[in-house]
């Protein structure tokens, strides 16, 4: 019963397309003891530690299915059951999931075992918990050889506690009735911490709320709210029914405050909430003295009001109209004449919508110090038997999460109380506000019989209106999201997700471009970093779902392209829901054997969570085999085919049904990129025209362009704008860095690329072979050393056609490997492709290897390097030999090892760029000053 790892997946993954986790476990010794083996006594006190496992229906699909799993045959494996056991745990603490999938790894005893989470924590706690409950009903004699005690174990006490934690984690009622409100307008969002305090909608279109309190809620109302005296104050002066009332600061004035306003009195703390600090019904001085010590341990500022006798309500009022009233009666029992006020409490907390905090509709009644209280003033104690017939309040107030109940009342509400309390909460200023008010009778005009306003809360409570414990449950939470979201479509900003094994970067990035040149605010992700309009704000490997959440949080961002790799896709999932565009561009050997991944197939299924989130539009690359399968797959709207074939016969006929795809049409001129879509031609763009196909001979951006055409077409962008974006697109180090990156301005070419696979390397040597070279040609080679030894002999076979020599080198993280073993086995693979052993070099460390090739290139040379680190590679590139001719026009003072420059500022900032980028190497012996009167830096 051993957890090996876990993943908790946000969006979209590999098991299903809503958050799960997946916990990889081996059972050890238990994997030769499913449930039948283990007998009925072990799945009988399951099922009493769980009552609720008698209600999933498992493969069966009906309640008792798993159940009748575990006796039938041989039954099934801990596994299993303990998959049912962690979505059980999660749903008694009020996270209501059921999805769960368990599966062998194919290793003896070790299994995937996943299941759905609302919040990881608790999806995580509920699985520990699940484990130990498991453990502690095996027998004894499996318990003794698995080497765990457990007998002080007691489940109930574990199960109060987890559920606590849970409440403690997951959104209380009033944020999850919103979560949910919004989930079913299809209005994403994002939780930004662990409390209450939620993201709805996408970029720009996002709104925040924290509890019931939005980003459109004003702060001087919050604070004009919270400031009881001065709620009064203004509700008074507008006519409103309020209680008149005192603010005081000492003791000494409860007695003059008294005689101005007369006996019985309500006192409570200034600024207070829940019901804290509050007594009510004061008749006499000394309780009066004892409710103000109360209400002073909450503020420094103490109200004392008159009392006002009716029921109390609760009117939410959401953006200037009353959608919901509910009558609060506080937590209390009923006596028969028979039983003790303990045993009637027990008697009430038997009711199964009662649960611990907000588990459940209601809260359990508790006989605590302050109930204890209660009684002793009435005489009473814990057992004391009422009279059949009398109730008794446990609580002065009326909150829920100390036990009281609600009854709706929002059909009954007379019409000038409805006005009333909408007045009250519009000239306070709240967008979503609750007033109590106390009445003898709500459906009566208060005008008639009489009632006050005691409070205007911001941030009032949903639950007595969504959950009430009579009458009909109120949308209130819908009220909410349509105020913030009148037109649902304003939500989501367009997504586009990009995914295959080449070509993900620049794709990437030449739809960013579009979209920039269009006018709109980009957020991108790439394997470089975190990009918004334009500027980078994360460096670094950003292709997951982190990288993708802090896209869709920035409220600047008006349009979210996503590269999606792999490996995120695989530790962490997909990061949102669902994209607009999602498109697989190829798919070829790379990474394999990592992570589970092994065949070609399988990273094609990993691939497929991107074009299964599509909800407009799947793209597919029609003349790949193993991306054309995924097709048949997506729930998209519409599937657009991207294929250099214009007679694919397959497109031909999706084109002919009135099918969107982007294609190669051959012509006198050359070839010109063209959109199909509802039996319409649209010519877009002839390859040589753009630039990043170095006039048509790169064939691979010719492709990452008909793919950067059909996302963008597809996420609705003009024509026009597609032209221009692709027109003004390079591949100059600056706006794709690594990718197809060319330098000229030494006597020799030099290519800089980040190709790191067989077929990205065979692209670049394609294109070597389109360019005329009068001189020989350097390859700079290196292969990831997390790949399998056969990828790396395959990378270098693919490169050994189209170079002269070659250097061999490591990238700077040996990923496991050996020192030196990589560039081993890249000669190793040249050698076996029929290169010359004369024309190979190992030099292990990048920066030299860069520096030789670069040292030997004579003019007309073309040097191609496959870089690890692009940065630093290109800053060596660009300042090759221009250090020596630096230090030639500088005077040399104190000795030949210290250099004072004192007015070549620009000169200075260059070399000090050059040393930091480490081009300058310790072992040159030259240690550099810089003196300067401005421009320090």
């Amino acid at each position: 019963m051993q957890i090996i790892s876990s993943n908790v997946y946000i969006g979209p993954n590999l098991y299903a397309n809503f958050p799960v986790i997946r916990h990889v476990i081996d059972l050890g010794i238990l994997e030769h003891w499913p449930s039948a083996k283990l007998g009925d006594e072990f799945i009988d006190k399951l099922v009493e530690a769980l009552s609720g496992l008698k209600e999933h229906g498992c493969s069966y699909r009906e309640p008792g299915g798993f159940i009748r799993r575990m006796k039938e045959g041989k039954g099934t494996w801990m596994g299993h059951i303990w998959e049912h056991v962690a979505i059980e745990l999660q749903d008694i603490a009020g996270s209501q999931v059921s999805f769960g999938k368990t599966r062998s790894t194919g290793l003896p005893g070790q299994y995937n075992m996943v299941f759905e989470y609302k919040q990881k924590d608790v999806g995580l706690q509920a699985s520990y918990l699940g484990r130990d409950l498991l453990l502690s009903l095996l027998p004894k004699h499996l318990q003794q050889e698995l080497n765990v005690n457990l007998e002080t174990f007691d489940f109930e006490e574990q199960k109060v506690g987890f559920i606590k934690f849970a409440q403690s984690k997951e959104f209380g009622p009033s944020t999850g009735s919103l979560v949910e409100a919004a989930t079913k307008r299809d209005i994403p969002y994002i939780r930004l911490n662990e409390h209450s305090l939620v993201q709805f909608g996408h970029g720009k279109y996002q709104k925040r709320i924290q509890a019931t309190i939005t980003s459109e809620t004003k702060h001087i109302a919050v604070e004009i709210s919270c400031d009881k005296a001065q709620t009064n104050t203004i509700l008074n002066g507008l006519g409103l029914p309020v209680p008149k009332q005192r603010t005081i600061r000492y003791e000494s004035d409860t007695i003059s405050v008294a005689k101005h306003l007369g006996y019985p009195l309500v006192v409570k703390p200034l600024d207070g909430n829940h019901g804290r600090g509050i007594t009510i019904n004061i008749q006499d001085e000394e309780t009066l003295k004892k409710a103000y010590a109360v209400a002073k341990e909450h503020g420094r500022w103490v109200i004392v009001e008159q009392y006002v006798e009716g029921f109390d309500h609760r009117m939410l009022v959401v953006n200037g109209k009353l959608v919901a009233v509910a009558k609060r009666v506080p937590g209390h029992i009923v006596g028969d004449g028979k039983h003790s006020i303990t045993e009637l409490v027990d008697i009430v907390n038997e009711d199964p919508r009662r649960g611990v905090g907000h588990e459940k509709v209601l809260t359990r009644l508790e006989l605590d110090h302050q109930a204890l209280m209660l009684l002793e003033k009435a005489g009473l104690n814990v057992e004391s038997v009422l009279a059949e017939g009398e109730t008794f309040y446990l609580r002065k107030t009326a909150n829920l999460s100390t036990g009281g109940t609600a009854i709706d009342m929002t059909d009954v509400v007379h019409p000038d109380n409805r006005e009333m309390a909408e007045r009250a909460v519009t000239a306070i200023g709240l967008d979503v506000g609750g007033v109590d008010f106390l009445s003898p009778d709500i459906t009566q005009s208060y005008q008639e019989v009489g009632g006050a306003i005691c409070e205007v809360n911001a941030a009032p409570g949903f639950r007595m209106h969504v959950s009430p414990s009579e009458g009909q449950s109120r949308d209130v939470a819908g009220a909410v999201m349509d105020m913030l979201f009148p037109n649902t479509e304003c939500a989501r900003i367009p997504i586009a997700a990009i995914t295959g094994t080449n070509g993900k970067t620049t794709t990437t990035r030449m739809v960013a471009h579009m979209w920039k040149i269009a006018g709109k605010s980009v957020g991108f992700t790439t394997t470089d970093g975190v990009y918004v309009n334009g500027k980078q704000t994360v460096a670094g490997d950003m292709t997951g779902p982190r990288s993708a959440q802090m896209i869709l949080r920035d409220p600047a961002v008006e349009v979210a392209v996503f590269e999606t790799a792999r490996g995120g896709l695989l530790r962490s999932g997909l990061g949102y829901d669902y994209c607009n565009v999602g498109a697989c561009i190829n798919i070829s050997e790379d990474h394999m054997g990592l992570k589970g991944v092994n065949t070609l197939e399988e990273l094609a299924d990993v691939k497929r969570i991107v074009t299964d989130a599509a909800h407009d539009v799947a793209v597919f690359n029609a003349d790949d085999p193993h991306c054309l399968r995924l097709s048949a797959y997506t729930n998209a709207q519409h599937i657009m085919y991207v294929t250099m074939n214009p007679e694919h016969g397959l497109v031909k006929e999706h084109i002919r049904t009135g099918g969107k795809a982007v294609v190669i049409e051959k012509g006198v001129n050359g070839d010109m990129i063209t959109i199909f879509d509802n039996h319409i031609h649209m010519p877009v763009l002839w390859t040589h025209l753009i630039p990043a196909t170095m006039e048509g001979r790169a064939i691979h951006n010719v492709q990452n362009a008909m793919f950067a055409v059909a996302i963008a077409y597809s996420m609705n962008m003009g024509l026009d704008d597609i032209k221009n974006g692709l027109r003004t697109f390079t591949t100059s180090f600056y706006q794709a860095p690594g990718r197809m990156n060319w330098f000229d301005e030494h006597p020799f070419k030099v290519l800089l690329d980040y190709a790191h696979n067989p077929v990205a390397v065979e692209a670049i040597g394609k294109l070597v072979e389109k360019i005329e070279v009068k001189g020989f040609k350097t390859c700079v080679i290196a292969a990831p050393g997390d790949r399998r030894d056969q990828d790396v002999l395959n990378l270098a076979k693919a490169a050994a056609t189209y170079f002269d020599r070659f250097i061999c080198k490591q990238d700077n993280g040996l990923r496991g490997r050996e020192y030196g073993e990589i560039p081993c086995l890249l000669k190793q693979g040249l050698l076996e492709a029929g290169v010359a052993s004369q024309n190979i070099e190992i030099i292990e460390e990048e920066a030299q290897a860069v520096d030789t090739a670069l040292n030997h290139a004579k003019a007309d040379d073309l040097v191609v390097i496959f870089a690890d680190d692009i940065k630093k590679t290109w800053k060596q590139i660009i300042h090759f030999n221009k250090l020596e001719s630096a230090l030639g026009e500088i005077p040399q003072q104190v000795n030949k090892h210290a250099i004072t420059l004192s007015q070549s500022h620009g000169l200075a900032k260059e070399i000090v760029e050059m040393m930091q980028a480490g081009i300058i190497a310790d072992e040159r012996g030259v240690r550099i000053a810089v003196h300067a009167d401005e421009d320090a830096d």
